[in-house]
């Protein structure tokens, strides 16, 4: 009677004990589980033995020699770079040794006309001087020519006295109030056939270049030739200069 019972329940277990069909898309030695891992079936086992700290030597060791070579990629740059500023310094020199040969032979060259260059220096010194000393210059031909067009008709200049300033001293300058600067001064004698206007004479001479004022010192009557002597005095300022040396050098 346990017989009986045993034998059916064994077969139940036997039973059980099948494994599965697996998926019939499922490729062999491989059994996938829906929402889970691929469980691989008779696979190769495999097994790292190592210790950890190999491992870790290991990925030290591989850092390391990354490092070794970020160093040699920076050395090497460098050393281009230095190579190039080399060259460049190099370059450099050469130029400013041309530059330097060119200005030597420049300087011998010039030295062939030294004396072209002292006769040059002399020229311009001696220009430079008649400027100086003309500066103060007026044309008193020319001027007297003007005074005399300026006086009534018939009345002509028989007396002349100038009094101007020199390169090497200035014009002594009026005292009196209301009296303009002046560089030289101008008195002459006029004859004149007829008892001269003197407001109108005045008049006349403010016309001259460089006018700064004018009087008459006196009015005399010759008996003998029944003719009148006017002396004036006529001060003019720096307007007068003629400036030929100095219109020249320009």
């Amino acid at each position: 009677m346990t017989e009986t019972l045993d034998k059916p329940a064994a077969a139940s277990r036997i039973r059980k004990a099948r494994p599965a069909k697996s998926a019939p898309d499922a490729p062999s030695g491989r059994v996938r589980t829906p929402g889970k891992a691929v469980l691989i079936v008779g696979g190769i086992p495999r097994a790292d033995l190592l210790p950890v700290e190999v491992l870790v030597h290991r990925r030290q060791r591989a850092t390391v020699r990354r490092a070794w070579l970020g160093v040699v990629v920076v050395a090497a740059v460098v050393a281009l770079g230095v190579a190039v500023s080399a060259m460049d310094s190099a370059s450099s020199a050469t130029q400013l040794r041309s530059a330097q040969d060119e200005g030597t032979a420049l300087l011998q060259q010039q030295g062939q006309y030294s004396e072209v260059r002292k006769v040059e220096s002399r020229t311009a010194l001696a220009e430079a001087a008649q400027t100086v000393g003309g500066a103060p210059e007026i044309d008193w031909s020319t001027y007297l020519t003007k005074a005399q067009g300026s006086l009534p008709e018939g009345v002509s200049i028989v007396g002349v006295t100038v009094d101007s300033a020199s390169p090497l001293e200035s014009y002594d300058q009026p005292t009196t109030p209301l009296q303009g600067a002046r560089v030289a001064t101008l008195t002459f004698e006029a004859d004149s056939p007829t008892l001269p206007s003197i407001p109108d004479w005045l008049d006349r001479v403010r016309g001259l270049p460089g006018f700064v004022d004018a009087n008459a010192n006196s009015v005399t009557l010759d008996s003998n030739t029944g003719h009148y002597t006017v002396d004036m005095t006529v001060h003019i300022n720096q307007q007068a200069f003629d400036g030929k040396y100095s219109e020249k050098t320009k």
